[in-house]
């Protein structure tokens, strides 16, 4: 298997909320929501760096189409990173995540590895952490 990650399908409690987080909050690029005339099919895209997408979709949908059942939310279950180029864009990201809703699990900081990052939690309390790494620059 080659590792091509293309989408990644981001579970939320609700779509509709979401939606404004990351389009409206952070300003991310999205048609909206699409796919409501299918039964569990309302779904919204978002087209990040390096052709990956990100999709929103409800998590009872989710678990419906994947034939699972629908466990409870935890925040350590995956944590997404948004890498930046330098200690005061990390800042600015953290403050922007904040002023569309999200809530600061942990301020921006210097680490132990020699970066500087901090974690918030998207309305459905998924853990983004946004860092400057010296090592993995963002190519943008």
């Amino acid at each position: 298997m080659k590792p091509r990650i293309t989408l990644i399908t981001v579970g939320v409690d609700d779509l509709e909320r979401a939606v404004r987080f990351y389009r409206d909050g952070l300003g991310w690029p999205t048609q909206g929501i699409v796919g409501t005339e299918f039964e569990n099919g309302a779904v919204a895209f978002f087209d990040l760096a390096h052709g990956l997408r990100m999709a929103l979709w409800p998590r009872a949908s989710l678990a419906q189409d994947a034939g699972v059942p629908q466990d409870p939310r935890s925040a350590t279950d995956i944590a997404l990173a948004h890498n930046v180029a330098s200690r005061d864009e990390a800042d600015a990201v953290m403050a922007l995540a904040k002023k569309a809703g999200a809530r600061i699990v942990k301020p921006a900081q210097e680490t132990f590895w020699g970066g500087y990052a901090g974690y918030f939690a998207d309305p459905d309390g998924h853990l983004w952490e946004v860092a400057w790494n010296p090592q993995m620059l963002p190519q943008d």
